[in-house]
């Protein structure tokens, strides 16, 4: 190789000088340095002093200590402005106890879970009790975990209790033995949802929500005043034993008689610090409209015949009654699943005839309807639901009261090309949740029955069907309450079918005419009606009207009557309320 090299330089070219290694050499003043400034006991060289100067650099990112902190550690979540200002005060004037008494529809659980998440994020809570009606219990779980971050549990066995934030349902905590153990703990946190629930002191819910050892607490409703000024007194002491004195004291400062207030001034400003409440219509939160399109239907020649049937029947049982409801409410059940399908009547039927001896004359005129039901080919309004689902190409939620109108519809769609499914309240939890990811996945359809309105959230959907109508308006509004909710991005379209010249038709002008039923929110239609009903249910006294009316003309005046009432009540409440909160 050398030889090879030197072939190659030019003529005359001197050699080069052999190239020698260097020796390497290594700067080490930078170790000396930093052994020296060890040696003073540095920030860092200290395991003590450098949790401090940790601490001290984290304390600088807090600008202010009246910020919310959660809010840097919610990544799926915008509040809004309203739900952040309700959280600050809850923080800063209120000392985390507090009514939050949003009208429905503004997110009270996005408030509780803002509030929640701060003192977690502050270290002033670790341990929680969320109790809620049951219906709501993974919704809450859900919400929390999805929205918030919050590992929240849902307790299904004894030594759920034992989890640091645990959701359960009121009626559950109260009862032995999960109320031992409860009276036995101590909790940083209790929220309360629906605590209208506990606006009697006298009630196993109240007594029991009042022993708990709580230092922060939160109670959720829409309706802080519904019946009595002495209600509203006892949700306060709950909070704060001795903000508005004793009763008697409250009595003689603040009421003239059970509704009316006194020194209203001075009760708001004595409301306004443990109590927030925001209305529609005020501030930034615009909500999508509610739009009522009425379908009236012809039932065939069958149909009709099985609904007089029907009918006919249902007034001899109740004359021969001698006017006494209470005896015959499997018949009224009869009176109106005649109005939903002929399967719904047919199983009430079936089941009636089985209790019944075979000497008896009512087993030959239920026989004669099973005859007449047979005749009975189509259904009419399940034919026009088809129609209008195809129509919308849109998911739809279709409510029914009954569990057989609601298996019928699922077979009936089914075979007309509709991907659908159902939801009731008799599926456990994760039935429910399996359906519901269907429905927002695949299924155009979901057909849910009177159970199913509660606890479920469909902002995702905005078409809705009531195939047939309850006969009380709180149940009707809860099914409107599952779609047009905050969150709702589109005008909610409502579809109520109902059948001319049967009740189903004057129910419906009840609902929609007289009441303006579709337009009010529940927070004021639960109080209307728990007013109206202090002698008797509103669905008892439709009935009565159905029963006694000889004719159309009786039947619709006794229902005007209803609704002048109702009218009368709902004016009479608003002047009340907006005197005190």
């Amino acid at each position: 190789m050398t030889q090879l090299f030197r072939n190659s330089l030019p003529a005359g070219a001197s050699q080069p000088a052999p190239v020698l290694p260097v020796p390497l050499s290594f700067n080490r003043n930078w170790l000396q340095d930093l052994e020296s400034k060890l040696d003073k006991g540095g920030p860092w060289g200290d395991w003590r002093l450098s949790q401090l100067a940790v601490q001290g650099e984290e304390a600088g990112l807090v600008s202010s200590f009246d910020e919310l902190q959660c809010m840097k550690h919610l990544s799926g979540l915008s509040p809004l402005p309203h739900q952040i200002d309700t959280a600050h005060k809850v923080l800063f004037q209120m000392s985390g106890r507090a009514i939050l008494a949003d009208e429905v529809g503004l997110g009270k659980t996005i408030e509780a879970g803002l509030i929640l998440k701060e003192y977690l994020v502050r270290g002033l809570v670790s341990k929680v009790l969320i109790l809620v009606p049951a219906s709501l219990v993974l919704q809450w779980v859900r919400e929390l975990n999805a929205k918030f971050g919050i590992s929240a549990i849902a307790q299904k066995k004894a030594y759920s209790w034992g989890n640091d934030i645990v959701v359960a349902s009121l009626d559950t905590a109260k009862r032995d033995p999960h109320k031992e153990v409860l009276m036995n703990n101590e909790y940083d946190m209790l929220i309360i949802d629906e605590a209208h629930k506990l606006k009697n002191k006298k009630s196993t819910n109240y007594q029991f929500v009042q022993q708990l050892r709580k230092k922060y607490c939160l109670l959720l409703t829409a309706t802080p005043v519904q019946n009595d000024l002495g209600e509203l007194f006892n949700l306060i002491t709950l909070l704060k034993p001795g903000q508005l004195g004793n009763q008697g004291d409250f009595a003689t400062n603040f009421v003239v008689d059970k509704r009316q207030p006194k020194n209203e001034e001075q009760l708001r400003g004595e409301l306004s610090k443990l109590m927030i409440r925001n209305r529609r219509g005020e501030g930034p939160v615009n909500f999508t409209k509610r739009k009522v399109r009425n379908i009236p239907l012809t039932l065939s020649e069958e149909e009709k015949r099985l609904y007089d049937g029907v009918t006919a029947f249902v007034k001899e049982q109740y004359q021969e009654a001698g006017g006494n409801l209470s005896s015959m409410l499997s018949l009224v059940t009869l009176q109106r699943e005649v109005c939903s399908s002929r399967d719904a009547v047919f199983i009430t039927l079936v089941n009636l005839i089985k209790k019944l001896p075979e000497d008896s004359p009512k087993r030959d005129r239920m026989m004669e309807l099973l005859q007449t039901i047979r005749t009975v080919k189509a259904n009419t309004k399940a034919e026009k639901t088809l129609s209008l689902i195809r129509e919308m190409n849109e998911k739809v939620i279709v409510f029914t009261e009954y569990r057989a109108t609601q298996e019928y519809l699922l077979q009936y769609f089914r075979e007309g090309g509709l991907q659908c499914v159902t939801y009731s309240g008799g599926m456990n939890r994760g039935k429910k949740d399996w359906m519901m990811d269907l429905f927002r996945g695949r299924a155009q359809v979901m057909i849910a029955t009177e159970a199913g309105g509660e606890g479920i959230n469909l902002q995702f959907c905005h078409h809705m069907i009531n195939f047939d109508l309850p006969w009380n308006p709180m149940r009707v509004e809860q099914r409107i309450g599952r779609v047009h909710r905050l969150g709702q991005q589109n005008d909610v379209i409502i579809y109520n079918l109902s059948t001319q010249g049967t009740i189903e038709e004057h129910i419906l002008h009840l609902l929609h005419e007289k009441i303006n039923m579709f337009e009010m929110v529940i927070g004021g239609l639960d109080v209307i009606l728990e007013k109206f009903e202090k002698k008797e249910s509103l669905e008892k006294s439709l009935y009565k009207i159905m029963l006694e009316s000889q004719d159309e003309e009786q039947l619709r005046s006794g229902l005007n009557h209803i609704g002048e009432s109702l009218s009368q009540l709902n004016t009479r409440i608003k002047k009340e309320s907006e005197t005190i909160i």
